[in-house]
């Protein structure tokens, strides 16, 4: 029995011993810059913006209901809004409003880099207008804060991006390696007839890119729990996307009479199986990275913790599952959005209709999702299908890479008080499109995101500091200069 109790205790002074080594070793992965001096961005690019706001590009769910007009509009906006870009840049358009600029570079043997942003927004409810604080396409300044549908979602990438080749132009810089602008009109739907058809032009020209940078992950603020700095989250992947619809057909009649089970009955059930077998939490990919690079920047126990996530992944994914926000990073999310049945209160209907949205994690597929949830549901009675829309999961790129050495270093060099962080972006972007030609496929957009705003994504209320977007035209700037002049 003693020597039994001594080589418990022999081995968990080991324990301890290994998990203390994996905490002290537990360094950060942040990095140090030199001081550069960023070029200067007057008001004038805050009135432009604005201006740019004022132009419903929007991407309506019906095709027939596309207002082309208004997207001519802002053909006429880019062209007159930055001259230099039109008349010394190469541009092509693609099925009228999507856009592709190419920056010849002085190297022609250097692979080109390749930057985006959409031109299009989500529409804005009708019923949901009293609600918001400043009309939605006016593009007003209140308060040193410009409001508008695209202040985030992202307009702010397609004129901060110009605003920053504009004054490049203006200056005269020249580029080494070739940089590509690209801006697709449908990434709010989809992409295909944007993003999709530049990247068969490019394809077509045998066009191998160094990265790709899209919108996707921003510069968290007081959003990561135990980390009190801004973080700037470099989306190394995105989830990808299906829904799956339920179909229950069975003999109805009156309310007075019930069977014992309905069609409505039978689909709520099955939904009820779905939600309460979700699929398994994981710490692996973009999250592995994610943690490896905030971790270190942790004190006291979180940091224990996240050292030693071997011993306590459980408890790690039991604190993400907690919000919304955490959870969608460990799992593939299940969430019933829409439910068909019934025309009058006392029918007991026949058909019964549901919806069930899956944003999927790498290393999984649409049919590994539809697989799964045959055998959760197991009744012949429901008959499940794909909906219209559906992406896989993104590739995951490295973080060793110049690109994301690139991004690194232009946050540090722009934000010098963030860290960054490798991340998985939940939603779809238009860089899903971009794999043929790219191994390395990036997602950030250099804005504040904290929980004053965070909702505003494709909601109400949608806005952006001046402040913060004269930073991200200056992060523009450093970044087309330190991605093409290597």
């Amino acid at each position: 029995m003693k020597r039994i109790l001594q080589t418990l205790v022999l081995g968990l002074v080991l324990l301890l011993l290994y998990m203390g080594y994996k905490t002290l070793s537990f360094t950060s992965q942040q990095i140090q810059v030199e001081t550069v001096e960023l070029m200067p961005v007057g008001d004038q690019v805050i009135n432009r913006f604005a201006q740019a706001l004022t132009i419903k590009t929007i991407s309506p769910e019906k095709e027939s209901d596309f207002d082309s007009l208004a997207f001519f509009q802002f053909n006429d906006y880019l062209k007159t809004s930055f001259p230099l870009a039109d008349s010394l840049l190469e541009k092509k358009s693609f099925n009228h409003f999507s856009h592709l600029y190419q920056w010849k570079g002085s190297d022609p043997s250097l692979n080109p880099v390749i930057l985006m942003a959409h031109l299009d927004v989500v529409p804005v409810i009708e019923e949901n207008l009293p609600d918001w604080k400043q009309p939605p396409f006016e593009g007003k300044i209140i308060n040193d804060t410009l409001w508008g549908r695209g202040t985030i979602d992202d307009k702010i990438g397609v004129i901060g991006l110009l605003e920053a080749t504009e004054a490049l132009l203006s200056s005269g810089f020249q580029p080494k390696r070739t940089l590509y602008i690209s801006f697709g009109h449908d990434e709010e739907i989809g992409g295909l007839r944007g993003a999709k058809v530049i990247v068969e032009h490019l394809k077509a020209q045998g066009i191998e890119a160094e990265f790709v940078l899209d919108e996707g992950g921003t510069i968290s603020q007081n959003i990561i729990p135990g980390i009190e700095k801004d973080v700037a989250l470099i989306g190394i992947a995105e989830k990808g996307y299906v829904s799956l619809e339920l179909s229950v057909k069975k003999e109805g009649g009156h309310s007075s009479m019930p069977e014992k089970e309905s069609a409505i009955d039978i689909l709520s059930t099955a939904i009820a199986k779905l939600k309460n077998n979700p699929f398994p939490a994981k710490l692996a990919g973009p999250i592995e990275g994610f943690i490896e690079n905030i971790g270190p920047e942790m004190s006291g126990i979180n940091k224990f913790i996240f050292a030693n996530r071997w011993l306590f992944e459980s408890i790690i994914t039991r604190v993400y599952e907690k919000t919304g926000s955490g959870n969608a990073l460990v799992r593939t999310t299940t969430a019933p959005t829409l439910f068909n049945a019934g025309i009058k209160d006392n029918v007991i209907p026949q058909n019964a209709k549901a919806t069930v949205n899956f944003r999927i994690m790498p290393g999984e597929s649409s049919s590994s999702v539809l697989d799964r949830v045959q055998d959760l549901i197991n009744d012949p009675r429901i008959q499940i299908s794909k909906g219209r829309m559906q992406s896989e999961p993104s590739q995951v790129s490295s973080t060793n890479s110049k690109g994301f050495n690139t991004l690194r270093k232009t946050v540090a060099e722009v934000y010098p008080d963030a860290l960054v962080a490798p991340f998985l972006v939940i939603g779809g972007t238009d860089a899903k499109h971009f794999e043929p030609i790219a191994n390395d496929i990036y997602r950030f957009s250099p804005m504040i995101i904290n929980p004053s705003n965070i909702k505003s994504f494709h909601g109400l209320n949608e806005r952006i500091a001046v402040k913060d977007f004269k930073k991200a035209v200056q992060f523009y700037q450093r970044l087309i200069q330190n991605s093409t002049l290597e």
